[in-house]
């Protein structure tokens, strides 16, 4: 396996991990799929894609889900 393939699959499985961990492992791929193209449309710099930066963070910092309950939901009880 070339470096970059190598790359490719490390990158294919820390972004699968963050599926998981936000509890939508058995989502539709499809609603997973629009929800990704919406969030492509922010911008960058603005105050939504901060906003949503500013919980993904927070979400890295709690303890891994267990059974597929959403990170947010844990950290809210």
């Amino acid at each position: 396996m070339t470096a970059e393939r190598k790359r490719q699959a490390r990158e294919k499985f820390l972004l699968g991990g963050i599926i998981v961990r936000a509890g939508l492992s058995k989502a539709d791929r499809a609603f997973l799929l629009g929800g990704l193209l919406e969030l492509a449309r922010i911008a960058p710099s603005s105050l939504e894609h901060r906003r949503l930066r500013g919980i993904g963070e927070e979400a890295f910092k709690l303890p891994t889900l267990v059974d597929d309950t959403p990170l947010m939901i844990e950290a809210a009880e």
